[in-house]
């Protein structure tokens, strides 16, 4: 069961009007559409659901924000922010930032984490809204106290680079934390650099492997990147080549330029791996196709050297 019908569940259960089994959709949708007409703004919104997931009507968008509507103008914050993402993705509906923009705004005043998150990335993009890096800082902070991961991410990102805030790598480092201990890659990856270069922190190369290493292991490319130069350099961790190449190969065949780059030398210079000029050639030139102009500066000493 998706998490859109686990949500479903529990508020039919609320309403009384799940059964012990879901064997029968097309009773449990014509129960909640007798009750939504009625004008209770939870079927309503259950009603939204079903119809945005083909539960016991055949699956339609339109109608789902229909219903949407209707319970969100009755002040059902999950309505407001459903609808404004179906404004921002044209979903049902004509795609409309400004009325996207709108509907977060109502949910985030209710306090919705994840609609308060949504209004802050318009405001930082200028999406529907005037662009407004303190308007950003504030809606991502409101989510962010809430917990939410993403919010804590961007707010440390606000923080790092003085968007919308004084600059302050301290607070970005609380909270990048904050993200990074909920599991965040991005966020992981950042409070390894702020660590690797001791911003807002005391430099501690091992703590940066430690933290490039849990995003390097979810498969994030950067991450990967950055810990495959520590074990290339010895920092934080035993010089070792073959890890170094290893994590830039996972990198690189994410098409991450860098780590193309980097893979690239470790094959001309036979560290990790055994030299081997063609396959050098090969990296540089992904790295150059990628846009990095030292791939294709490489790329260009080895085919003028008849690799």
């Amino acid at each position: 069961m998706n998490k859109l019908l686990k949500k479903m569940m529990v508020a039919l259960l609320s309403l009384g009007l799940a059964q012990a089994v879901w064997a029968d959709d097309v009773s449990d949708f014509q129960e909640t559409l007798q009750v939504a007409k009625q004008g209770n703004a939870q079927a309503q919104f259950n009603l939204g659901l079903m119809y945005a997931n083909g539960q016991g009507v055949r699956q339609d968008d339109a109608q789902a924000v229909q219903w949407f509507r209707k319970a969100a103008e009755q002040g059902v914050a999950e309505a407001q922010y459903i609808l404004g993402m179906a404004y921002v993705d044209g979903q049902g509906v004509r795609q409309d930032d400004a009325q996207a923009v709108q509907w977060f705004r109502k949910a985030a005043e209710q306090g919705y984490a994840d609609a308060q998150f949504n209004l802050g990335v318009m405001y930082a993009n200028g999406q529907g809204v005037r662009q407004d890096n303190a308007q950003a800082v504030q809606w991502y902070r409101k989510a962010a106290e809430q917990g939410y991961a993403d919010a804590q991410y961007n707010l440390g990102v606000m923080y790092e680079n003085g968007r919308g805030v004084r600059q302050d790598d301290a607070q970005a480092v609380q909270w990048y934390r904050k993200a990074a201990e909920q599991g965040l890659a991005d966020a992981q990856n950042n409070l390894g650099g702020m660590y690797s270069k001791g911003e807002g922190v005391r430099q501690d190369d091992a703590q940066a492997v430690q933290w490039y290493r849990k995003a390097a292991e979810q498969g994030y490319a950067n991450a990967q990147y950055n810990l495959g130069w520590m074990y290339e350099e010895g920092k934080g961790v035993r010089q070792n080549y073959t890890q170094a190449e290893q994590w830039y190969r996972k990198a690189a065949e994410q098409g991450y330029a860098n780590a193309q780059y980097n893979l690239g030398v470790m094959y001309a210079k036979g560290e990790g791996v055994r030299q081997n000029y063609k396959i050098a050639k090969e990296w540089f030139g992904k790295a150059c196709d990628n846009g990095l102009q030292q791939g294709c500066d490489a790329y260009r000493k080895l085919n003028q050297a008849g690799y």
